[in-house]
């Protein structure tokens, strides 16, 4: 590990330990709210879930990550550089997928805090990690400065989201004429099926 990496190994200790854990309480939240949740048209996961819940566990799960990478011993500045901008072009992607299924929702219809916490923010995380990794060699110390507000960025982002998910979970309920086995709500059916 590089002398200036070890003077954040107890930073990195800790937001990793808080990204691991943080990933197994929501699957906890989601496998034990399970029957609760919405359903897609085709009877499996909402795209809902995978709009709001997946990237939650993709920023929990690159906070681990990351602090796993920067943790390890003997790592050189150029495999922590690439590793970083590995991490970095995984979270965009996912940005990216994310966006789409944001514009596809079936039971919501996104607001723009939502555009914010769950595109916007992580949009900015990942694009500066993607600059901290290219910075590494030359500018180590604002790099390694701008990975620690991206690790504290992506826990926030993080939590924000896994409470506005465990709210939504908490308060769902079906809307009258959307039960298990209709296509459509009551108002759209034809009146015989009412």
């Amino acid at each position: 590990m590089p002398p200036s990496l070890v003077e954040w190994e107890t930073f990195y200790v800790i937001t990793g330990s808080s990204g691991a854990a943080l990933t197994g309480l929501m699957f906890v939240v989601i496998a034990l709210a399970a029957d609760r949740l919405p359903l897609s048209k085709r009877g499996g996961p909402s795209v809902e879930m995978g709009a709001f819940s997946t990237p939650t566990v993709v920023h929990f799960g690159l906070v681990l990550v990351v602090a796993s990478v920067m943790s390890i011993p003997h790592a050189t500045i150029a495999m922590l550089a690439t590793s970083l901008a590995a991490c970095a072009l995984y979270g965009l992607v996912n940005g990216l997928i994310i966006v789409v299924r944001m514009r596809r929702l079936e039971q919501y219809e996104a607001v723009p805090e939502d555009w914010v916490w769950y595109a916007g923010l992580p949009f900015v995380a990942y694009a500066a990690l993607l600059t901290a990794a290219f910075m590494l060699s030359s500018f180590r110390e604002a790099a390694l400065l701008i990975v620690a507000a991206v690790v504290l960025l992506l826990l926030l982002i993080g939590i924000h989201n896994a409470w506005d998910i465990a709210l939504f979970t908490a308060t769902y309920r079906e809307r009258p004429g959307n039960e298990p086995g209709t296509d459509a709500p009551a108002e759209t059916r034809p009146a015989s099926e009412n």
